[in-house]
Parts: C-alpha cells; structure tokens; sequence
C-alpha cells in the first residue's frame, strides 16, 4: 500500500471516529432545541463530516493518479525511529486529553494539549506567539462557540466551582 493512500484511510478514519463515537459521546443533546437553534453537536459534526470526505478525496486521488517517483524529503537528520516515538507521544497526548477533560474540562484541556503540541514541534523562539496560540487562542474559541453559537462544551469535575 503506498503512503498516499495509507494517508487517505487514515485520515478518513480518523475524522469518521471523531464524528461517529467522540462527538455523540462527549457532545451533550439537550431534550429540547429551539427550532432557531442548531444542536450543539452540529459543528464538531459538520468539521468531522468535511473530514472524512477530504480523506476519501486524497483516498480517491491516490488511487486514481499514477503512482510516481517520490522526492527525498529533507528532515532535521531524525531517525524514522525517533520519528515514531514522537508520533507515539503524540498519540498519548491526545489520548491524555481525552482523559483529561472530565476532570479539567474543555478549556483547560485544549490549552495543555496545545501547549503541548506547539511545545512538541520544537518551537520555542517566539514566546508570544506560543502564549496566545496556547491560552487565549482556546479562550476566544470557546467565548465564540459558547455565547455566539449556542455550543455547550464539557465542564470538568474539578473546574466546575469556577464557572468553567
């Protein structure tokens, strides 16, 4: 199987997950919705949905498109078993947010999984950039989808004296 179609499935796998056992499970639906109002599930649906037929696109043009000779690509000099391991703590960041957002809640959660991941990139020259993308970036995100859209977001056990 060759990398741009491993790269398809995976991508579509990935998003139809997220939109068949992550959203329905950690997305509440209130008994009752305005006929004016959207769902509070209705854009992390909707990003997955977008997802998954991107990923059948790349599927379906890798398929279709004949195979050619790739490029070297140039990396840092990494070792494709370092390569993994970083992968592989990738991997257990998000699975650690997963398990983090009962506790801490959405907001807290995002920001320790994007400090994480920026962190993870190697980035570590603009300061600036990491504080904003990291807390206030996740904070407008949820002001938007919470008093804008109407989209409840999960409340940790921990954070929920506070109001978030």
């Amino acid at each position: 199987m060759s990398k741009p179609v491993l790269r398809g499935l995976v991508i579509a796998a990935f998003f139809a997950l997220t939109a068949f056992a992550l959203v329905p499970t950690f997305v509440p639906r209130p008994a009752f919705i305005p006929g004016f109002a959207p769902p509070p599930d209705m854009w992390p649906r909707t990003v997955s949905l977008i997802g998954i037929a991107l990923g059948l696109l790349a599927l379906c043009l890798a398929l279709t498109r004949p195979a050619a000779e790739e490029e070297p690509i140039e990396t840092d000099g990494s070792s494709p078993w370092r390569m993994g391991l970083r992968f592989a703590g990738l991997v257990g960041v998000f699975g650690l947010f997963l398990a983090l957002i009962p506790y801490l809640g959405f907001l807290l959660s995002t920001m320790a999984l994007t400090l994480v991941v920026v962190l993870m990139t190697g980035e570590r020259d603009h300061k600036l950039w990491i504080f904003l993308l990291s807390f206030v970036g996740p904070g407008l995100l949820l002001l938007f989808f919470t008093y804008s859209l109407g989209t409840q977001f999960p409340k940790g056990a921990l954070t929920k004296p506070f109001g978030f």
